[in-house]
């Protein structure tokens, strides 16, 4: 296969981006992502859009058509994409395999999700009800929030069945904020939660759910964002300008889909979650040893733990005390989620996945904020997520050589 090359990445502030349309997200992604490296969008060949929540919070379909009023980027193949949460991670394979293909040397990968109104404020019932359209339909009636009280059910199993406690979740939590708080992008860069007030239960750090553990710091972001990722074959590296050695390199990509039916779910261990993983490692021709960087899908605590383990950084049941024990620290065995994650970084479901990649990339080319940056990474992952662990997308990247 052709190697496939990170020629340049761009994401805006996740948070809150005020007036600013889907349409103009996606125009400011794409122009912008092109100006990181001197070029015009019209040197892309093709694109990939992810977004999530276009239909059901904007009633606004066909976006590969706004897209392609941004000049330089009409008459050219786009794809609007969808894989709930792993969106963003589909976008970016999906943008592999058109230049695998020979459909062009360059590709766009861009993702957006536009979830809070002009003046910041997130509808919470209004956004899980679109959320909840990516649940099997069985699972929907007497869940308001249904996403929070699937996962919160996950936590629970996950608890009992290893034997892990609240407080040792709620440490992935606490390291995130504390990453996040060198992270200027992040949608919590300027908070000033504590640890002591994440890992004490106390204060705004309240139960969601009657019954179950969620807590308010177990759970990720409502987010505005946009992400962008521009891939390149070594010809398109060529044409942009990039020498190959100064590139970011995929190595490693899958992707597999767990089944959606409750009954037929294996949330603790998912077979293709693992799958997906696995197969990316193997395409890359590394083991978990190897990665020092990764990003991963934690939608809610309890995701991070399981996100750590389908890596192959902890055995089943011991993801949380990897975290616990300071292991995924940028300083630990392996920095996992030093962006600050999708609980202090923020999820704007559909560009979530590019930025992992993103920010993953940024790891390996040593331009992440000091005090988050990984030292001698020569590999990174990343696991994205769509559902209650149902879609499934992995990468692996390599510095450059």
């Amino acid at each position: 296969m052709k190697p496939i090359y990170i020629a340049a990445y761009h994401q805006s502030h996740f948070g809150r981006l005020g007036a600013l349309t889907q349409e103009e997200m996606l125009a400011a992604a794409t122009v912008n992502l092109c100006a990181e490296i001197g070029v015009t969008p019209a040197v892309i060949d093709s694109a990939s859009i992810a977004a999530v929540c276009a239909g059901s919070l904007h009633q606004q379909g066909l976006l590969a058509g706004l897209l392609a009023g941004v000049p330089g980027m009409a008459g050219k193949p786009i794809e609007t994409v969808e894989n709930a949460c792993a969106s963003g991670g589909q976008a970016v394979l999906n943008g592999i395999a058109r230049l695998q293909a020979g459909m062009g040397d360059i590709a766009l990968a861009v993702g957006i999700e536009k979830m809070r109104d002009s003046d910041g404020r997130a509808d919470g019932k209004q956004v899980g009800e679109a959320l909840g359209y990516f649940s099997h339909p069985a699972e929907r009636p007497g869940k308001t929030f249904v996403f929070p009280h699937i996962f919160a059910e996950i936590m629970q199993q996950y608890m009992t069945r290893w034997g892990v406690s609240e407080t040792d979740l709620a440490a992935i939590a606490a390291q995130e904020y504390a990453n996040a708080r060198h992270n200027p992008r992040a949608q919590m860069h300027s908070n000033a939660v504590t640890r002591e007030q994440i890992t004490t239960m106390a204060g705004a750090n309240r139960y969601l759910i009657d019954g179950l553990p969620l807590k308010t710091f177990d759970c990720s972001q409502i987010t505005d964002g946009y992400a962008a990722l521009l891939l390149a074959t070594p010809e398109g590296l060529s044409r942009l300008g990039i020498s190959p050695h100064a590139g970011v390199r995929i190595t490693g990509w899958a992707s597999a889909v767990d089944p959606l039916q409750p009954d037929l779910r294996q949330v603790l261990e998912p077979p293709g979650a693992y799958h997906a993983m696995d197969a990316a490692y193997r395409m890359a021709g590394v083991t978990p040893m190897q990665i020092r960087v990764a990003e991963v899908h934690d939608c809610f605590t309890v995701m991070g733990a399981l996100a750590t383990e389908i890596l192959g950084k902890a055995q089943p049941g011991q993801g949380a005390a990897y975290w616990v024990e300071g292991m995924a620290r940028p300083a630990g065995d392996c920095g996992i989620n030093t962006s600050g994650g999708l609980i202090a970084k923020g999820h704007p479901v559909g560009a979530t996945g590019i930025a992992m990649i993103g920010w993953a990339a940024l790891q390996l080319l040593g331009q992440a904020p000091a005090p988050l940056q990984v030292r001698e990474a020569e590999f990174a992952a990343t696991f994205n997520i769509g559902g209650p662990v149902c879609a499934s997308v992995s990468t692996v990247l390599r510095a450059p050589q």
